[in-house]
């Protein structure tokens, strides 16, 4: 056992303390950055502080009500009333206004108004204006009704046996399934890659026959996917730490952000169903790493483990639609889909304790099955250079 977690924290170090993957740590919190920093300065770029004028033919605003407040992430936008369209088109010729608004005098019936510009106007400076129009059409409404209007409709969508329920400003959490999915998805094979890797080289430098010689085949294989799974774990756990400290910081200026939430169940699930599939994976890679005799072929055999695993987002409508139909449920149950496929479905739908306990089951099935087949790979293929365990070799009974 002491040989057992040598091994393990040894392969952690050996693949944490490497640049490269110091690289793949950052590049995923970094490529996020850089997606909001150009998002932000393409808003930046389309906004501006020049006030917005208009000239009112309705006598809607002859005495206005003044413009409510904009929300936290939004300027309060300047409004700057002209008697003649000809004013505001010579203010808007000389800079002095961004854009303005034509109230024609049959607006109060029609409802239809133009906006001038030379620039195209930001939806944040579209949005302010129409509140205000919207606080002084209400202005002889009582205050309940005014406010229940100015507030606007919230769609609510609700499944038939009542057991979720999502607002249009949840929308959010409707992608926290997918992307903790996508992270598992980057992690295991990222890590998984190292692991076969690191089995090919020692196979080609021969590193091997002097390790066989202290350790069993099982410690060192087994020793190797604990320590990979930890490295694996390591690069989870910092990204979700960037995660909810740019969630935290963001909800101070976004309110949308405020809506996000992340569920205990949905964390345990996450445990107990990734867990067993880091093993899974990684276990299947390092046999492959075993059988193989260079990096590259492995590489090319280890597309056969990647596509399984994506297969549930190429139904992302079918289970979003029908989170309990065959389908899902199928794909619940394959131990490779399986990761996947249940955290999309617990984003739409409750998942009962006898399902996640049959599809964790066969995770952790899959997963000791894995591990016997690295371990007699690794057995069969550590003293073989330039020769490839065949699947004949690796499944044949013991004479």
């Amino acid at each position: 056992m002491n040989k057992f977690w040598r091994v393990a924290i040894h392969e952690y170090r050996r693949h944490v303390l490497r640049r490269r993957f110091l690289f793949a740590l950052l590049s995923v919190p970094g490529l996020i950055l850089v997606m909001i920093l150009v998002g932000f300065m393409i808003a930046t770029a389309n906004r501006s502080d020049l006030p917005v004028g208009y000239v009112d033919q309705s006598g809607l605003l002859a005495n206005p009500l003044p413009p409510p407040e904009p929300d936290p992430s939004n300027d309060p936008l300047a409004l700057v009333a002209f008697q003649t369209q000809s004013e505001a088109e010579a203010a808007l010729e000389s800079k002095e206004i961004q854009a303005y608004y034509l109230l024609p005098p049959d607006y109060q019936r029609t409802g239809r108004a133009q906006l001038f510009y030379v620039i195209e106007l930001s939806s944040d400076a579209e949005e302010q204006f129409a509140d205000f129009l919207r606080l002084n059409l209400l202005r002889d409404q009582s205050e309940a009704v005014a406010n229940r209007l100015i507030s606007g409709d919230n769609l609510t969508v609700r499944t038939p046996d009542g057991s979720r329920e999502m607002s249009e400003r949840d929308w959010f959490n409707i992608f926290t399934p997918f992307a903790a999915g996508l992270a598992f998805i980057i992690a295991i094979f990222t890590t998984s890659g190292y692991l076969m890797q690191a089995v090919v080289e020692e196979k080609e430098n021969r590193t091997i026959e002097l390790l066989i010689t202290s350790v069993s085949p099982f410690q060192m294989m087994a020793g190797k996917i604990i320590g990979i799974i930890g490295v694996g774990l390591t690069q989870i756990v910092a990204w979700l730490s960037v995660a909810v400290l740019a969630v935290l910081i963001g909800r101070s200026t976004f309110d949308w952000l405020q809506a996000l939430t992340i569920s205990p169940g949905f964390v345990g699930l996450m445990v107990v169903v990734m867990l067993p599939s880091f093993v899974l994976i990684a276990a299947l890679m390092a046999a492959v790493g075993a059988t193989v005799t260079e990096a590259r072929e492995g590489q090319q055999v280890s597309g056969l483990f990647t596509l399984p695993v994506m297969v549930p987002y190429w139904f992302t409508y079918q289970i979003m639609s029908n989170p309990n139909g065959s389908l899902a449920i199928v794909l619940s149950y394959f131990p490779l889909t399986a990761p996947v496929a249940l955290t999309m479905r617990a984003g739409f739908t409750a998942l009962s304790l006898g399902e996640v306990l049959l599809s964790v089951g066969l995770l952790v099935l899959s997963a000791i099955a894995a591990l016997w087949l690295a371990g007699r790979a690794f057995r069969l293929g550590m003293l073989r250079y330039g020769q490839r365990v065949n699947l004949r070799e690796l499944f044949a009974t013991r004479k």
